[in-house]
């Protein structure tokens, strides 16, 4: 008898509906060879949700996501939505409100170079080639969930007064939420080479003097045998351009991590090539990492292969289907070996007939299962 899997799909705002579509096409060309079952059921989220309910998260939304097995997210946000009213919500507290609701408070980002792509990177070829990266974010800590609060000044500060309005975002940490994911990064480059970079600003942040002392003693009580290694985010930021092959597991705090993988996406030569994996103690999320990419909504021509590997993490982490997981990298290598691309990873040597839209590229993957 088949085992059932029961997924929560969220495609969000812009290009989130046609690339999720191209990851169910292959979770279904996937199913039957491992005797498996996925029961897809789809809910609000971001900007779609507040046209629909009139909030980012419904609670209809969170009752799905909290009785699935896993959650596969497509993106949140668009112009339509945006606003610097605080009071007015915005499609990105849907995407904060699911990771703390169902306490995902670890991301996982792989940056790899597929080779047929070391040429689509900004980088050169010989300093990309072999970058193999995991980049261990803190995702429900740090500013983006700290107190906020703006307020207007009536006495001013300083020689030349100051009047005005103040804006006040908290950066705090726990020593537990430290913790938990220096043991994630840990217990990552266990499986990997063996090498933690520990990315701070302790030179300046008093988060990130005690982020720091944390992590160094969970290095030193519990993973004495793993490499550790601290460096500040700026140097960090310098280094990933300069020699990113440095790195094996990168581990940092919240918005440092969201602004270090962003920059390392750019290594693979798009940000239409990096899954991502949002976990914690239950139900596990997993999301391309770039965004709804609102320009090019609805034209068939985005790239679909982050959020198709991101189903392929979703096998991995949270069903335990190694082996459909790699078959899905495999059939994706395949695919860029032959030359076939999208526009975000075409390069001036790739003839018109190899250039495909999202369904094609899909279609493609498929193919190749």
């Amino acid at each position: 008898m088949s085992k059932t899997y029961k997924i929560c799909l969220l495609p969000g705002d812009g290009i989130g509906p046609e690339i999720v579509a191209e990851a169910v096409k292959v979770l279904e060309k996937l199913a039957p060879k491992y005797d498996v079952e996925f029961d897809f059921t789809e809910a609000l989220i971001g900007g779609c949700a507040i046209d629909e309910a009139g909030e980012p998260l419904p609670q209809a939304t969170l009752d799905v996501a909290n009785a699935s097995d896993a959650v596969l997210l497509g993106a949140v946000g668009g112009p339509k939505w945006d606003t610097t009213d605080s009071t007015k919500p915005r499609p990105e507290q849907g995407l904060l409100a699911i990771r703390k609701e169902l306490g995902l408070y670890t991301n996982l980002r792989p940056v790899q170079i597929f080779s047929a792509l070391s040429q689509a990177s900004t980088l050169k070829s010989e300093i990309v080639e072999g970058v193999d990266i995991a980049i261990v974010r803190e995702l429900t800590g740090g500013l983006y969930f700290g107190e906020r609060h703006r307020y207007y000044d009536e006495e001013g500060a300083g020689a030349n007064g100051g009047k005005g309005q103040r804006a006040v975002d908290t950066l705090e940490y726990r020593e537990y939420e430290v913790e938990r994911i220096a043991r994630q990064a840990f217990e990552a480059a266990k499986t990997r080479r063996g090498r933690v970079t520990s990315v701070d600003k302790a030179n300046v942040l008093d988060t990130s003097r005690m982020w720091r002392e944390v992590v160094h003693r969970v290095h030193d009580e519990e993973y004495p045998e793993i490499e550790l290694i601290d460096m500040l985010v700026d140097n960090t930021a310098m280094q990933l351009v300069n020699n990113p092959r440095q790195f094996d597991v990168l581990v940092t705090e919240n918005m440092f991590g969201d602004i270090l993988s962003d920059e390392a996406a750019q290594i693979t030569g798009s940000l239409g090539m990096l899954a991502s994996a949002s976990i914690g103690d239950g139900v596990s999320l997993f999301e391309p990492s770039h965004g709804s990419a609102p320009d090019i909504a609805g034209r068939g021509i985005a790239n679909p292969l982050a959020q198709i590997l991101s189903a392929g993490m979703m096998l991995q982490y949270a069903f335990g289907m190694t082996e459909a997981a790699a078959d899905i990298t495999r059939a994706i290598t395949e695919v860029l070996d032959e030359g076939w691309r999208t526009g975000d990873i075409k390069d001036p040597e790739t003839p018109e007939d190899k250039i495909v839209g999202t369904a094609a590229m899909g279609d493609l993957v498929v193919a190749h299962l």
